[in-house]
């Protein structure tokens, strides 16, 4: 039995200290509920990737780049961590886009960006870079918020880009300028 006991002791010895503990926690939850923010928003502006998905992908990087960097790796070695995080949150992303018959008709793009961002503030977190995520979070939070509000009131007075050039071509609903609106996505 003793056996048993120290074979499970060693494997849990991955966190060794109390100062490791509170670290870790730290990191995984402020992942998780800065993702849940940005999951927040999406759910309610109705689109399939919402509080769950954006939760467990920036909890998930976090993670990936937390065990890692637990285990000793120097950080120029995480660039390779890093890489793959990119890589397999760009297939994920993927998934959200849609291209719909007409050329110019593409849906998800915010999705996918929202994934992907997502991402980028688990990995800050998992590295312990907490006020960076925060920020990240604030400026991500308000480019899904307040850009399709200034948009949308430009478009009322009747400039199509919302830039305020009332020369510019007005944009269509077809666009996929246009389509990646907050409102459309």
């Amino acid at each position: 039995m003793d056996e048993v006991v120290d074979t499970i002791r060693t494997e849990f010895s991955d966190i060794p200290d109390t100062a490791q503990i509170v670290r870790l926690v730290l990191r995984l939850t402020l992942a998780a509920l800065l993702g849940g923010v940005l999951g927040y928003e999406r759910e309610q502006a109705g689109k399939a990737a919402g509080i769950r998905t954006h939760m467990l992908v920036s909890l998930g990087a976090a993670l990936f780049v937390l065990v890692p960097q637990q285990g000793g790796m120097p950080m120029p070695d995480m660039s390779r961590v890093l890489q793959g995080v990119i890589a397999g949150i760009g297939f994920l992303g993927a998934g959200a886009i849609l291209k719909l018959k007409e050329e110019e008709q593409v849906h998800g793009l915010t999705t996918a960006a929202g994934i992907w961002m997502t991402a980028a503030i688990g990995v800050a977190c998992g590295l312990g870079r907490e006020a960076t995520a925060v920020v990240s979070t604030l400026l991500a939070l308000a480019v899904l918020t307040l850009v399709p509000l200034i948009t949308r009131n430009g478009n009322r007075n009747g400039n199509g880009s919302g830039s305020g050039n009332g020369n510019r071509a007005r944009a269509t609903p077809s666009s996929v300028e246009r389509s990646d609106d907050a409102s459309r996505d």
